[in-house]
């Protein structure tokens, strides 16, 4: 039973805490975004070409920062990296409404470097403190947080703009990461479980891990995210071009349901699915939406059955990415994670803008289906020629991993199972592999 499954995993000690921290720490940093862009357009009278730059420089200073963020969590700890994170988040968005364009550009940059690791930490947490059996729905709960966030971020800081203006919101994303940060400071969740701890881990090098088949999964997590971005703008565009903009924030919000339905259902199955499945599956139920006529209703019912899958693919990709790395490197590998959405994200703005300008929202639809169908069959192939990284206990000899990686490379057609039959089909790390 689905309820089951939440209820095991709600009932651990401080999982519900931290879920709950978890999910309202998100929502100051969803808002970060849409508040910047309303202050350079409303406040400073410049455009959204300018408003654009100063995103795509905190994007770009969190695509950077997120998996440096990531090490330092795994060496030094949560609670230094939360601090001083926590500190330049303050000076910065303190001094931000006084900062001319020239100013506030590099500064958006420096924000998204020391950017607080709240997604990748909390997921970090999840596979820390849940057991590997219930992973599955451990990362669902964590990914319907992160809907509900970026459902309420973004919605708050346009409210707060026009109500107060963005000065004043400004101020009050002072607050929100503020309390953000002292909250996860406070609660210092673990990011390695008692077992992992107990193993006195030793570093494994980075090439050990870092394969080619993670990183054909990151380069998944980035195709999820183009197709994800595309959706939105290209929802935006065919409501403009029906006359029907006024509906764009209920149809956005119904697509968003949709999403936490889909995580609903699969956290509580017993067996998961494979992210190159679902994300792949994702990207063909998207393409032929531009096709659908009608107005802004058929357009909801369109976008029922990509949007059911998008939580459960988000979620499964967090999985997969945990069951290849070392517990060790777990912050690092989360970060490179969370790198990999920005990185989507940034490219679906320009491409998408620019598809959706001279072909219009059909072939945006269309187009980013096919990038996503196509990412999703190179990460099949990569994986499944790839064999799992080869994780040593602590202590053992260099000369004798050499050995082990000769006799997994054998099993390489093997490796490929976990993509049909999902990730809980994949060997669990073992608790004292390095970073």
């Amino acid at each position: 039973m689905a309820f089951d499954r939440y209820r095991r995993v709600l009932a651990l000690p401080g999982v519900r805490a931290l879920l709950l921290v978890g999910m309202i720490a998100r929502i100051p940093l969803t808002g970060t975004g849409m508040t910047l862009t309303l202050h350079v357009v409303n406040d400073q009278k410049l455009g959204f070409l300018q408003a654009g730059l100063v995103g795509t420089a905190s994007m770009a200073g969190a695509a950077i920062g997120s998996p440096l963020v990531g090490r330092f969590v795994d060496r030094r700890g949560l609670r230094p990296v939360m601090a001083v994170t926590t500190i330049v988040q303050l000076c910065l968005w303190c001094a931000a409404p006084a900062m001319p364009y020239a100013v506030l550009l590099p500064g958006a940059l420096i924000g998204g470097l020391f950017s607080q690791p709240v997604f990748g930490t909390i997921r970090q947490c999840v596979a820390a403190m849940v057991p590997a059996e219930n992973h599955q729905t451990g990362f669902a709960l964590d990914s319907m947080g992160v809907e509900l966030s970026y459902m309420v971020g973004p919605a708050l800081a346009v409210a707060s703009v026009t109500a107060f203006g963005s000065t004043a919101t400004m101020y009050g994303v002072v607050a929100g990461l503020a309390g953000s940060g002292v909250a996860l400071y406070l609660l210092n969740p673990p990011t390695r479980s008692a077992e992992e701890d107990a193993g006195h881990e030793r570093a494994v090098p980075r090439r050990q891990w870092l394969r080619p088949g993670l990183l054909a999964l990151l380069c998944l997590v980035s195709g999820l995210t183009f197709v994800l971005t595309t959706t939105e703008l290209s929802v935006v565009a065919m409501l403009k071009a029906d006359g029907a903009t006024a509906w764009t924030g209920l149809v956005l919000a119904l697509w968003c349901a949709f999403s936490l339905v889909g995580g609903f259902v699969y956290g509580g199955l017993s067996r998961g699915l494979s992210p190159v499945v679902l994300a792949g599956g994702l990207a063909v139920l998207t393409a032929p939406v531009g096709l659908v006529g009608g107005g802004w209703g058929w357009l909801c019912l369109a976008l029922v059955p990509a949007g059911l899958l998008c939580a459960p693919a988000l979620s499964s990709t967090v999985d997969a990415v945990n069951r290849r790395v070392p517990a060790a490197a777990r912050g690092e590998a989360m970060g490179l994670h969370g790198t990999s959405l920005t990185i989507g994200g940034a490219l679906a703005g320009p491409l998408a803008g620019g598809l959706l300008d001279a072909h219009g929202p059909a072939w945006a639809f269309a187009v980013s289906g096919a990038v996503g169908v196509a990412l999703a069959l190179l990460a099949a192939l990569v994986r499944g020629a790839d064999p799992a990284a080869v994780l040593a206990p602590a202590g053992t000899s260099m000369a004798a991993v050499s050995d082990i990686s000769k006799a997994a490379s054998g099993l390489g057609a093997a490796a490929g199972a976990d993509i049909a039959a999902g990730p809980d089909a994949a060997t669990p790390l073992p608790a004292s592999a390095g970073e």
